[in-house]
């Protein structure tokens, strides 16, 4: 793996390449352009807010905040392992002719989706100084240990949702389905201790869960995740990583003939 490793950092101008190529592409075309990057965040919060602040009354102070904290690392996560899964066979033209280390591929499309998620951080720390929210300064010097350990995260998922959509097609579209029940499971739209207390075991299976509950200790109630809170999301982040690279790594000699 040390080598593997080192002929990735040695491919790492075509990692930066290929990011910037996704970031520039994306939006080209549309009016709005890289402004959607904002956007999308902000129109799923006008939603989820009405819905369970004004509709179903979730009773949480400030609960745009409460949501906004917690959607916006979520869509990173979701959108890295959903569209992830069809990085390789996005590229197969690229993959069957070029030799390259093919984890190059779903690096670089997580790494884009993660430098979205840290544009759509503008918004957030905006939402918060304009609503008076104080921000403590030692909590917040966490925050990017628990962006590494979700990006960590998300890559394994990624690695592994890639690799085998080469060979099962159809699990792109499963995926889907799958991030959108995976979201109600996890704590975003309101806290754990609101669910069922015989269901509560379900969230200690939930890898997001810890990673979630993290980012909301940090930016919306103002203090330094617990200990406990960070190594079991490092734990399970690592613990993801290495099987999602495992598997990949295992799968990819055969891309080109599945292709």
């Amino acid at each position: 793996m040390i080598q593997r490793v080192k002929e990735l950092y040695a491919y790492r101008e075509m990692i930066f390449s290929l990011v910037r190529r996704d970031l520039k592409g994306r939006y080209k075309g549309s009016a709005l352009g890289f402004l959607w990057t904002f956007l999308n965040p902000l129109l799923q919060l006008a939603v989820y807010t009405m819905v369970f602040s004004v509709i179903m009354r979730a009773g949480i102070e400030d609960y745009y905040l409460f949501l906004f904290v917690a959607l916006v690392p979520w869509i990173f996560f979701s959108t890295s392992l959903s569209g992830g899964s069809s990085c390789i066979w996005a590229q197969q033209e690229m993959v069957k002719k070029i030799y390259f280390p093919r984890e190059v591929l779903p690096i670089a499309y997580v790494t884009s989706q993660f430098v979205n998620m840290l544009l759509s951080f503008i918004v957030i720390f905006a939402v918060l100084f304009f609503s008076g929210h104080s921000c403590n300064l030692a909590a917040v010097l966490c925050l990017p240990v628990i962006m590494a350990v979700e990006y960590i995260l998300a890559l394994g998922m990624a690695m592994l949702s890639s690799a085998a959509t080469v060979y099962f097609r159809d699990l792109e579209y499963i995926l889907g389905i799958v991030t959108m029940a995976w979201q109600f499971l996890t704590p975003v739209m309101y806290a754990r201790d609101m669910a069922p207390e015989q269901m509560r075991w379900v969230f200690g299976l939930n890898p997001m869960t810890s990673v979630i509950e993290a980012y909301r200790e940090i930016l919306y109630y103002g203090k330094i995740p617990r200990l406990a809170t960070l190594s079991s999301a490092a734990a399970i982040g690592i613990a993801v990583l290495l099987v999602g690279w495992y598997t990949f790594h295992q799968l990819q000699k055969h891309f080109a003939e599945e292709l």
